[in-house]
């Protein structure tokens, strides 16, 4: 009988965490780089490089992919003939796993889990607890999968109760340009059909840990309908134009997963969880030999992408900037800001608006007054890192607060990653404002551009905090204008249809 001792199921999980923070997958730098390669969108090709580059400086660098580094999952398979060597129960041993590898002193990740969900949502300061899925099985191991994943991809989520004659490839069709750029495409999408309500969700979020494979599958043909079904819904995906960041381009999915159960007559239940530019998982087994042991990939499955700034990149200096800087902007323009900027999330941006709104003074030393904010919670720096990854925050999130923070709080423009809604964009017009996007998934190369950080206010909210972040060269593109023109539109319109034809490349 195996003997799985706690030690190395806590070893285990932590190295495997930490592993999967600065490691992409080799399927997933494959898929990225085959999407360079046929990308003919300037913007969306720009977009990628910066991914790309971004991976291969977090794998040589061993810091993390995207400041968000996720809220951990955990699928496991325990064996019947297994037994333990342990004090602690399986849960505990995975979160004591979890706390390690997110407090590790070389590389600290990010604590982005909060307890009291509906109301205090207090940060638990080490990401505990992890969301567990346990199942047993026969044999004498245990399989773990992990994932880290992001808010951003997370948020969008979809489930719906489908009539069990809809078609599921129309519905995800309608569900897909409702979820906008905000899970940072380009990506994957997990499906789950059938069972009941959960069982949708929790196959959806298992689907996402296989590998990506689409491009084989294309190559020698579907042997069953989910095949035939994952097939026809990344084709016409990636019709609609979206692709990366949503800036318009040819691929917005890199590939399309599908599991399913079966179900009850009257129903037909089917959901979509999307996975993002910076999808995190790793497999492993014990065996009662000890913990598991993770390779770091070879640094040749990188494609030889270096991005650097486009030559016709304008550079801002955001010290000074006005109102008839400004108005020059063209919708699509990529930027190089240098200078001070203000960062602020969901947390700060309620408080900020509450005393606005009461008629209250700011904290002291906290003024927005002809300032650029970046909605970012950065992950903590080390050794002589000024801050540690930054990429930025969905944006929408705070399109509640926009017209606040413009016409009180003297908010001259923003930076975040996805589209703003339609009363955000009037905001922007209306104050002759601006938006611009950073991208999703290229957190450390974003913070190669900062050159001093300090916590400006509300200390206490951790990677929710007001800081000042001083930036040489920040790489930004204009999202949304003055004249309320949005990229977000304008790109998956040019782009619409244009991947009908394109050859699937198979090493």
């Amino acid at each position: 009988m195996t003997v799985i001792r706690e030690d190395d199921v806590i070893a285990s999980v932590a190295d495997a965490l930490q592993y999967i923070s600065y490691y992409h997958t080799p399927d997933f730098i494959r898929a990225m780089g085959r999407a360079y390669e046929i990308e003919k969108s300037p913007a969306a090709r720009d977009a990628i490089a910066q991914i790309l580059t971004n991976s291969r400086l977090c794998a040589l660098g061993h810091r993390p992919i995207c400041q968000d580094t996720g809220i951990v999952v955990a699928f496991v398979k325990v064996g019947m003939d297994v037994r333990w060597d342990a004090r602690r129960d399986l849960g505990t041993m995975i979160n004591e796993g979890v706390r390690r590898a997110y407090l590790q002193p070389e590389n600290k990740l990010r604590a982005s889990i909060v307890a009291d969900p509906a109301f205090a949502r207090a940060n638990t300061r080490d990401n505990t607890p992890a969301v567990i899925h346990t199942e047993f099985v026969e044999g004498g191991s245990v399989e773990i999968a992990v994932a880290a994943k992001g808010g951003g991809s997370e948020n969008k989520s979809t489930f719906a109760m489908l009539n069990p004659s809809d078609s599921v490839a129309d519905w995800v069709l309608d569900v897909v340009p409702e979820m906008g750029a905000g899970w940072c495409p380009p990506g994957m999408l997990g499906i789950g059909i059938g069972g009941t309500a959960e069982k949708a969700m929790l196959l959806a979020k298992k689907s996402l840990m296989d590998p990506i494979d689409i491009a084989e599958l294309a190559a020698r043909g579907p042997r069953s309908k989910l095949e035939e079904l994952r097939l026809e819904i990344y084709r016409r995906v990636n019709e609609l134009g979206i692709g990366a960041q949503g800036l318009g381009g040819l691929t917005t999915v890199l590939d399309v997963k599908v599991l399913d159960y079966p179900t009850h007559a009257a129903s037909l239940p089917v959901a979509v969880i999307p996975n993002c530019a910076a999808t995190r998982h790793v497999h492993f087994t014990l065996d009662g030999s000890g913990p598991a042991r993770f390779s770091a990939p070879d640094l040749a499955l990188w494609p030889k992408v270096a991005w650097s700034a486009d030559a016709s990149a304008q550079r801002v200096s955001l010290d000074g900037l006005t109102r008839a800087q400004m108005a020059r902007w063209k919708a699509g323009e990529r930027l190089l800001l240098s200078g001070k900027l203000l960062t602020g999330r969901d947390a700060a941006h309620k408080r900020i608006c509450a005393l606005l709104e009461a008629g209250k003074r700011l904290p002291e030393g906290l003024d927005f007054n002809g300032r650029v904010i970046y909605y970012v919670g950065p992950v903590d720096p080390v050794g002589q890192e000024a801050v540690g990854p930054a990429g930025p925050t969905t944006a929408n999130r705070m399109d509640r607060f926009t017209e606040t923070m413009l016409a009180r709080a003297g908010l001259l423009a923003m930076v975040g990653k996805a589209e703003r809604g339609p009363e955000a964009i009037e905001s922007i017009r209306r104050h002759k404002s601006a938006y611009l996007i950073a991208v999703g998934g290229a957190a450390f190369l974003v913070a190669n551009a900062i050159r001093s950080s300090r916590i400006v206010a509300f200390p206490e909210l951790g990677m929710e905090a007001v800081y000042e972040f001083e930036v040489r060269d920040m790489p930004v593109t204009v999202a949304v204008t003055g004249d309320g023109e949005s990229v977000h539109e304008e790109g998956p319109k040019a782009w619409r249809g244009n991947f009908a034809g394109f050859p699937l490349v198979v090493e």
